[in-house]
């Protein structure tokens, strides 16, 4: 490691041990640095002659609209491609006054065209890449396989890129000639575009139109690919081509659930209610996160009943349509669906296997 290389290290260890001190706050502590942040924010956008807006998804950032009326910025404009969430919180949003905003593509159109966004956004990005060789991307494709970065990446070995060991063996099979390994290929395309084409782009899109930066309800506690993105530039982060407001990113789920009470927050039913444990821990009583009806990031860390458990009870029409017939295999012509893809992936779904 060189001189710069170790300076950039030395400080971006400071920043995240910084962080990490603010998180462990006490909760009214941390309700008073998102008002500030929130508040300094809004000064430093509107004194540039820009716009602010929040993006509302599920209770987190639904939280985060009423917090930021609560505050005094009532004025603020609300955009949500709300088509694509539970009915129960477009209810919500309509009763709050969200602009609806429709997505690029539909969702069968996404996973038809692209693939399943299965495991995690950053596996499913990995995997598409291996599904789609090109010399441009050869370097990158190795490190997914071995870890190891090459010139391009200061010959690094080890390395995070590599995924891992278990889905290497389901989904590695593309670079078996190149890398004399013997791993499998499966039987549907995975991608990580989803979110690309159903939200990122229809909210960017908003943004420019309106000369707009947004206010996200993120939190660094959730973990994911924006952890260390959070840790690192905070909760107001002015970039070149990024610029947003994450209030809450030091905040807990305690934390988030709390200030919901305290702001008498209108909880989607997909949520159920939030209670206290007997031991003091708060949780809504059905649903903790939400999302798209076909998204299965995340899927093969949930216990019984998962997501998909939950639309079969809800709507077993959709269940079905996503189950079996939602793709088209490319080889035999014949609709297939989420079924196939969790069997693959060791995820039962079967009501019959649910106990």
């Amino acid at each position: 490691m060189n001189c710069i290389e170790r300076y950039e290290a030395e400080g971006t260890a400071s920043k995240i041990s910084a962080f990490r001190i603010k998180q462990q706050l006490p909760y009214e502590q941390k309700v008073i640095l998102a008002e500030r942040r929130a508040k300094e924010y809004y000064r430093e956008i509107t004194g540039r002659g820009q716009n602010v807006h929040v993006s509302v998804g599920g209770l987190d950032s639904i939280t985060l609209l009423i917090f930021l009326r609560s505050i005094g910025l009532e004025d603020i404009p609300a955009v949500s491609v709300s088509c694509l969430e539970d009915k129960s919180i477009q209810k919500i949003h309509k009763s709050l006054g969200v602009i609806p905003l429709k997505p690029l593509k539909s969702k069968v159109e996404v996973i038809r065209e692209f693939g399943f966004p299965v495991l995690s956004k950053e596996i499913a990005g990995k995997i598409d890449l291996l599904q789609r060789p090109s010399d441009r991307n050869a370097t990158v494709r190795h490190a997914i396989i071995t870890g190891e970065t090459g010139d391009y990446g200061g010959n690094r070995t080890g390395t995070r890129m590599k995924m891992p060991q278990k889905w290497l063996e389901l989904f590695g099979g593309y670079e078996n000639e190149n890398e004399g390994v013997n791993y499998q290929i499966a039987p549907f395309k995975v991608s990580d575009k989803c979110c690309y084409y159903l939200k990122e782009k229809p909210c960017d899109d908003y943004a420019r139109k309106h000369n707009s930066v947004p206010y996200l309800g993120l939190m660094a506690s959730e973990g994911g690919r924006r952890q260390k993105s959070l840790m690192m530039h905070g909760c107001n982060y002015y970039g070149k081509t990024v610029t947003r407001s994450c209030p809450f990113a030091i905040f807990g789920r305690q934390d988030l659930l709390q200030l919901a009470l305290d702001l008498n927050v209108p909880v989607p039913e997909i949520y159920g209610g939030i209670v206290r444990d007997e031991d003091g821990t708060l949780r809504t009583t059905k649903a903790q996160r939400t999302g798209c009806s076909m998204c299965g990031f995340g899927i093969h860390l949930e216990k019984r009943p998962h997501r998909f458990d939950r639309l079969r009870e809800e709507n077993p029409a959709e269940w079905d349509f996503w189950m079996y017939r939602c793709a088209v295999d490319s080889e035999t012509g014949e609709p297939f669906g989420w079924g196939r893809v969790l069997d693959y992936i060791g995820v039962p779904y079967r009501a019959e296997n649910l106990r």
